[in-house]
């Protein structure tokens, strides 16, 4: 029997590979515009929960810019500056804590950048301050850190380890040098897997490892040999990311200059090989036993057991900290401004250094979600991940049902992209390995605009 039609939006996106946007966040930071005037926080926060929040540091360093970085970050940077930002960042934790009054945090994460770019003295001074100025336990609470290979050593994962830090996560990309070189990132097989060594001598609980498919002369066979380099290291956690060619990045400067269209991976041919790269990366690992628990994410069967969580991102706030870092609460997110080229982001990155300790305690950049928003958020964010989107959860939150509300939903089950009954909503193999297409295709007509008109710098 043949599907209905979906929607001509959706109809014409699966016509597309199936690799438009990725929706880690919604909306996106390029839908923040100047916040006139500053709002304090301490009114933000006051009529929100504020028992189980998430608090993210951003340290927006590293050794070196990847060809496909479009993160806010900077290549080494002037050592005073670093020293200077870490001063900056802790007048900012101050404010805002204060701002926040009686709040715990149940989730941390140190993320940029590259968190182990700093000294070991330096890693010290951030675990000091979050311990004077937050209301958290780290070696209670969920913590994380993000770590580049070369940036690696027993001492600095000793001081994280000590701190409470139990899960590291470290972009491999590939275990192929030329595939790596590829990517206009220098580095070598034999210091990625020292520092999975390493990491695994501060026995920390959850090791995760991060590949890419869709580079430039990667195949199946190679793609699988990696992430077979990747399983003989039992990682807790593999994330596999699709290749984003994304303009002002290293790769998106090669292909301006080319003439290739931004946002494909840069290939021999014209065929998009991402999806069968997918798929075979995806039944390998589940051959091997670990679970798939988003398009990107996959989990071994012995990753410590996770008790029901004590924090959920559809509902629960986060609180970003550092230049670059993003705030959320329940109807207005807010952080700096966003950059990627390596002007525009030192020139966000001196406006933070010169801001006045008070204005921390403002938001001056963001969004506001209206009730639309909040509900479009809540379903990309659930659906993307599995179990899916809890239909009885969405009721009791909005009032109504999702496809009520988003009658698009509908579109889904006929085309055998979702599957459900009245108490879940949930994405099928098929339409997990489009997460990047469904994801874009729920956004409003309004973040959208916002989108395409702001100016990347």
């Amino acid at each position: 029997m043949t599907a209905p039609l979906a929607s001509p939006g959706l109809a014409d996106l699966l016509n597309l590979p199936p690799y438009q946007a990725y929706s880690y966040s919604y909306p996106h930071k390029t839908a923040y515009r100047p916040i006139e005037p500053a709002q304090p926080l301490s009114q933000l926060w006051a009529g929100e929960r504020r028992d189980a929040l998430f608090l993210y540091l951003h340290i927006p360093f590293c050794s070196y810019r990847c060809g496909f970085c479009n993160l806010f970050a900077l290549a080494r940077p002037e050592p005073a500056k670093v020293d200077a930002y870490l001063d900056q960042m802790e007048r900012q934790l101050q404010a805002t804590a204060q701002a926040l009054g009686d709040h715990r945090f149940v989730r941390f994460a140190l993320g940029g950048g590259t968190p182990t770019y700093l000294d070991v003295d330096q890693l010290r001074r951030v675990f000091a301050m979050v311990e004077r100025h937050a209301s958290i336990d780290l070696k209670t609470t969920p913590a994380g850190i993000e770590v580049s290979p070369e940036t690696v050593d027993a001492d600095k994962l000793r001081v994280c380890r000590e701190a409470g830090i139990d899960r590291v996560s470290m972009g491999i990309q590939s275990f192929s040098d030329a595939e790596v070189r590829s990517l206009v990132r220098p580095q070598q097989r034999e210091v990625v897997e020292r520092a999975i060594a390493t990491i695994r001598e501060q026995a920390f609980p959850i090791l995760n490892l991060d590949l890419i498919y869709g580079i430039a002369g990667q195949t199946v066979t190679s793609f699988l040999a990696s992430i077979d380099s990747a399983l003989a290291h039992q990682p807790e956690e593999i994330y596999l990311y699709p290749l984003y060619v994304r303009p002002l990045t290293g790769l998106g400067r090669i292909e301006a200059k080319a003439g290739a269209k931004p946002g494909f991976a840069l290939q021999p041919e014209p065929l998009d090989t991402r999806l069968a790269l997918y798929e075979a990366g995806r039944d390998h690992l589940l051959a091997a036993g670990y679970t798939q628990v988003s398009m990107r994410m996959f989990r071994a069967p012995h990753s410590p057991d996770i008790a029901a969580p004590v924090y959920c991102c559809q509902s629960d706030g986060m609180v970003g900290v550092g230049c670059g870092a993003r705030s959320y609460t329940g109807t207005l997110h807010y952080s700096s401004e966003y950059g990627v080229a390596r002007r525009s982001v030192a020139e966000i990155l001196d406006h933070y250094l010169a801001r006045d300790p008070a204005s921390f305690a403002y938001a001056d950049y963001g969004i506001e979600l209206d009730e639309d928003e909040r509900r479009r958020r809540h379903v990309i964010q659930s659906l993307l991940i599995r179990p899916g989107l809890d239909r009885d959860d969405y009721r009791r939150r909005f009032g109504a049902d999702c496809l009520d509300d988003l009658p698009q939903l509908r579109d889904l089950l006929d085309l055998d992209l979702a599957h459900g009954d009245e108490a879940m909503l949930a994405l099928t193999d098929a339409g997990l390995a489009r997460s990047d297409t469904i994801g874009p295709w729920l956004t409003s007509a309004r973040i959208a605009e916002r989108m395409h008109d702001y100016r990347l710098g």
